[in-house]
């Protein structure tokens, strides 16, 4: 039966001893990315901001870039355009500038802009009270997600594997949360969907590494911790490494032909695969090494059966 590996068998890298350089390269980015939100700020989108939503129904087939133009030249903001179910059915997003018109002027200009025949299924307006409470409530999404992990980690390990779990998806949501600020990628509700199923993912390779480690911790009591991480990553690099690619190939097809609006959520959820697959590997492991793991007192390794490479992938 073909088998697939990416990543050769019986391989030794020695991952644990290059870890200063991982740790620096992680520690760059995150303060990058904190620098950027702190001083640049985030790209927020117009759930954020505050603007118009119109539900509309046009009579025809209407040129959405044509429109995108014609509702831009208002100067009422920002204009986001969706098609949804038919290709008669538009959202149109219109952010809410601070000179812009007022409610009602600024919603007469875009009828009139979009002409007669128009369906209205829906117009709203959103504030920036609304915008400034889903920042809240993304931010406590996050950080109620982060502490439910390190509780869980904490629970079917020990501590220390929590602190490490939860180092790394701090990593992880940095970086993410820096894309939106660095990056001309707007941020909107869907972004913290990518930014939770970062986190997902992420936590769901630590937990197998983690897994293989305190299988090991059993099974070679005398092993030094350096070698036995080793030992460990190396054995899970292969399913590890798999598992990224054929998800970042899944998700690649979305981003090339799901069309624009799935392409701005694919796009984050792919580096975010990176991103996790990185601090897994490189950032959670290796910290254990500067953690007082308990280990028995046993005298004998019970190295009789060495663990296949391919277990756990």
């Amino acid at each position: 039966m073909f088998r697939l590996h990416l990543i050769p068998y019986g391989t030794k890298f020695d991952i644990v001893g290059k870890s200063k350089y991982f740790f620096s390269l992680a520690l760059f980015l995150v303060v990058i990315c904190l620098s950027s939100i702190a001083f640049k700020g985030m790209n927020y989108g117009i759930d954020f901001k505050g603007g118009y939503i119109f539900e509309v129904r046009m009579p025809t087939t209407p040129d959405v870039q044509a429109l995108r133009n014609k509702l831009g030249m208002l100067e009422l903001g920002e204009v986001a355009i969706q098609q949804f179910g038919s290709p008669e059915d538009l959202m149109i997003k219109l952010e809410k500038s601070e000179e812009g018109e007022g409610q009602a002027l600024a919603i007469q200009k875009v009828k009139g802009a979009l002409g007669s025949g128009v369906i209205y299924k829906k117009v709203e307006t959103v504030g920036p009270k609304v915008g400034s409470e889903l920042v809240s409530n993304a931010v406590k999404a996050v950080t109620f997600a982060l502490i439910a992990m390190l509780i869980y980690i904490a629970v079917r390990f020990e501590w220390q594997f929590g602190v490490c779990a939860v180092a790394a998806l701090f990593h992880d949501c940095a970086i993410m949360f820096g894309l939106f600020s660095i990056f001309p990628m707007e941020f909107s509700e869907t972004s913290i969907t990518a930014v939770l199923l970062t986190a997902s993912y992420s936590i769901n390779d630590t937990v197998v590494i983690f897994d293989r480690i305190r299988e090991n911790l059993r099974r070679f009591k005398k092993m030094p911790l350096r070698e036995l991480i080793n030992k460990s990553l190396n054995e899970t690099l292969s399913r590890t490494t798999l598992t990224a690619t054929t998800t970042i190939l899944a998700v690649l097809s979305l981003y090339l032909f799901g069309g624009k609006i799935i392409a701005a959520l694919a796009l984050p959820i792919m580096i975010g695969i990176m991103v996790g697959t990185f601090s897994s590997m490189f950032v959670a492991s290796p910290l254990l090494m500067f953690l007082n793991i308990k280990r028995t007192d046993d005298k004998k390794d019970i190295d009789t059966h060495p663990i296949p490479a391919n277990i756990n992938g």
